[in-house]
């Protein structure tokens, strides 16, 4: 009952209704810092506790029915009212693309208010910077034929929301979770946790909202997205060693299987829409027991469920 109140809601939100909603969430993710619950906060970082379990999505980019399908069958709403351990990752691209970019956003907005300490909310590069725009970027042209005469006010509220979104989540031993991929340049947590404020300087941001894995070479290349870097397992290799852990696991890349393993097993790559303009025949999401060490993205897949 609750995920269809919170549908209805998204699906008749007036842009007041919108505007109000996203505002109180971006209050909220501005005042994270330190200690909640068992997230650790550091700039736009987020370092995750190994315990509990942990459901991860991907780009859902304006797709309401892979959402709700993902929050049906992972029962999102028991697990998080029943296991205060209980965490939900998004790594980013709410919104672009799909019909439904506002419905989208107003949907995990609620689900942040509604879990605060379980919930959180990466960036994607379709929420990046203005100097690096994804394109097309159709949000604009949808919050007009959504909100009418009001929509540059939803749009502005949207972009502010943007700028707190997080970096990166680290699970010691474990995972790191981005949109894109790991900077090579990165040698710090505070190298994450701070892309923000060094963009445009460094790429660091960049990089993790843009970049892609490649077996084609070793280290790094430019990207054909004319954005971020192709990189090699040298650099998968050598950010798991920085960062002290065993899977990348990233969004970011359209997969037919909703999912797909890269770099030996050093990589998982997630997909959580479906469909046109993508045509992939599956998405997918993750749902794993962070307590338990994986030591590749093969023993993932057991995890990894389509819809």
């Amino acid at each position: 009952m609750q995920l269809q109140q919170t549908v209805k809601e998204a699906l008749s939100a007036s842009c007041r209704d919108f505007c109000r909603l996203v505002e109180e969430a971006t209050s909220l993710l501005q005042s994270e810092n330190g200690r909640i619950g068992n997230l650790d906060v550091l700039g736009r970082l987020v370092k995750l506790e190994p315990v509990g379990e942990a459901l991860v999505m991907s780009d859902l980019h304006g797709d309401l029915e892979s959402l709700i399908d993902i929050l049906e069958d992972s029962q999102f709403f028991q697990k998080m009212s029943q296991d205060p351990n209980a965490v939900a990752v998004f790594l980013g691209d709410y919104g672009d693309r799909g019909p439904y970019s506002a419905e989208v956003y107003h949907v995990v907005l609620r689900l942040k208010l509604q879990f605060p300490r379980q919930v959180v909310l990466l960036r994607g590069n379709h929420e990046g910077p203005e100097d690096l725009m994804a394109s097309p970027h159709d949000l604009p042209w949808q919050f007009e034929a959504r909100f009418g005469a009001e929509w540059e006010e939803a749009y502005t509220r949207i972009r502010e929301l943007f700028n707190c979104l997080y970096n990166a989540v680290i699970v010691d031993d474990r995972y790191l979770m981005v949109h894109g991929g790991p900077p090579p340049q990165a040698k710090t947590l505070e190298d994450l946790a701070y892309a923000h404020i060094k963009h445009p300087k460094e790429s660091l941001l960049e990089d993790l909202l843009w970049s892609d894995p490649t077996d084609i070479i070793s280290e790094t290349c430019a990207s054909p997205r004319g954005a971020g870097k192709l990189f090699g397992q040298k650099v998968t290799d050598a950010a798991i060693k920085t960062f002290g852990v065993k899977i990348i696991v990233r969004g970011h890349e359209p997969c037919m299987e909703g999912y797909k393993v890269g770099h030996k097993g050093k990589i998982l790559t997630l997909f959580s829409r479906r469909g046109a303009p993508y045509f992939n025949e599956h998405g997918a999401y993750l749902m794993v027991d962070l307590s338990q060490k994986m030591q590749n993205a093969f023993e993932l897949t057991q995890f990894t469920h389509k819809i």
